[in-house]
C-alpha cells in the first residue's frame, strides 16, 4: 500500500513514554525456558553449540534445529515488550499486523500511522476519531482499519476500532469474536459497554463490532446517541478507527465521517473508480470532514 496525502510532511522520529520491557535483561534462552517453550537440556545443548560457532543463540538453536523462527519472534516480543501473536491463533492472517511485525507491509502500515499521528491525532486533546472511507466495495476498508488498529496499539495507545458497516461488517469476523451485541445494539439501547470487546493477544487494543444489522442503520448514526458516543469513548481511548460502508453505495460512511471529524480514503490499484474518489473526496469536504490523505491498496 502507499500513503499519498495532499502536502508534503517531513518525516519525525515519533516516540511515547515506556516502562522497562517485562523481558529487559533475560536472554532468549532464559525466556524459552520459562515458557515452556524450550527444554533446560536443549538450551544447554544450544549454548554449547553456540560458543563453538560463535553464533547468535537464536541462530544456534534452528540451526540445531531446536528453535523455529515463531520461537524467536515469541522471545523478542517479551524482550522488546511488543504484543506477539501465535501462528496457531484464531484471529484471522488478513492482520498482517499481529501476525508479521517485521514485514515490509507492515512497516508501511507504521510509516502511515506516524503520518496520521503528525497529522491529527497529536494536533489537538479531541482529536481521536478517524473513518476509513471508500467508494465502492472490496477496495481494503476492513483490512486496513483492523491493520491500522493494530499498529496503534502497539504504539502503546489505547486504540479501539469500531465496525460502523451496519449492513456488512467484517471486524467480528477478523477478529473471531462471534455472533455478539456490537455498535447497533448500544444504539438502540439493547447493549451496553460489555459489547467493546478487548483483544488479549493485543493489549491496548478493543473492538466494538457491527452487532445486529438493523433495517435503518443511516438513522442510528445519524442521531445524537451515536456522537455522544463517540464523544465518550475519545475520552476513554487515544484512537478510534471507524470501519465503514462503501459511500457510493449508502450515505453511512459520510455521516460517520462527520462524527468522527477526519477520513482516510482507501483505494484499490486497478480497481477504484477515478470519478468517484474524486466525488467522494468533494462530498467529505462539502461537510467539512478533514480528508487526511488516501491509501493506494495494491494487495
Amino acid at each position: 500500500m502507499n500513503l499519498h496525502t495532499p502536502h508534503a510532511v517531513r518525516s519525525v522520529p515519533l516516540t511515547v513514554p515506556s516502562k522497562p520491557a517485562e523481558g529487559a535483561g533475560r536472554g532468549i534462552g532464559q525466556i524459552l525456558v520459562e515458557s515452556g517453550r524450550l527444554s533446560a537440556i536443549d538450551a544447554e545443548r544450544i549454548g554449547a553449540f553456540q560458543r563453538e560457532t560463535r553464533a547468535r543463540f537464536g541462530e544456534a538453536g534452528r540451526a540445531l534445529g531446536l528453535l523455529t523462527e515463531d520461537d524467536l519472534r515469541f522471545a523478542l516480543s517479551v524482550q522488546f515488550d511488543y504484543p506477539y501473536m501465535d501462528e496457531g491463533s484464531s484471529l484471522s492472517h488478513e492482520l498482517v499486523a499481529a501476525y508479521q511485525p517485521q514485514s515490509a507491509q507492515v512497516e508501511e502500515l507504521r510509516a502511515l500511522r506516524s503520518q496520521l499521528m503528525l497529522r491529527w491525532f497529536s494536533t489537538a486533546a479531541e482529536h481521536r476519531g478517524l473513518a476509513i472511507v471508500s467508494a465502492d466495495r472490496g477496495e481494503g476498508r476492513s483490512y486496513l482499519a483492523a491493520n491500522l488498529a493494530i499498529v496503534f496499539s502497539q504504539l502503546g495507545q489505547r486504540t479501539l476500532l469500531i465496525d460502523a458497516d451496519l449492513r456488512s461488517g467484517r471486524q467480528h469476523q477478523l477478529f473471531n469474536l462471534g455472533k455478539q451485541a456490537g455498535l447497533s445494539d448500544m444504539l438502540a439501547g439493547r447493549a451496553g459497554l460489555q459489547a467493546v470487546t478487548p483483544i488479549p493477544a493485543l493489549p491496548e487494543l478493543s473492538v466494538l463490532p457491527a452487532g445486529t444489522q438493523p433495517p435503518n442503520p443511516q438513522e442510528l448514526l445519524g442521531r445524537q446517541p451515536f456522537q455522544a458516543l463517540l464523544q465518550s469513548f475519545g475520552e476513554d481511548y487515544d484512537v478510534v478507527i471507524l470501519d465503514t460502508p462503501a459511500a457510493s453505495h449508502y450515505a453511512d460512511a459520510h455521516t460517520v465521517a462527520v462524527r468522527a471529524g477526519a477520513a482516510l480514503i482507501v483505494a484499490r490499484q486497478g480497481m477504484s473508480s477515478v470519478p468517484k474518489l474524486a466525488q467522494l473526496t468533494h462530498g467529505l469536504r462539502d461537510f467539512g470532514v478533514g480528508v487526511l490523505g488516501s491509501v493506494l491498496n495494491q494487495a
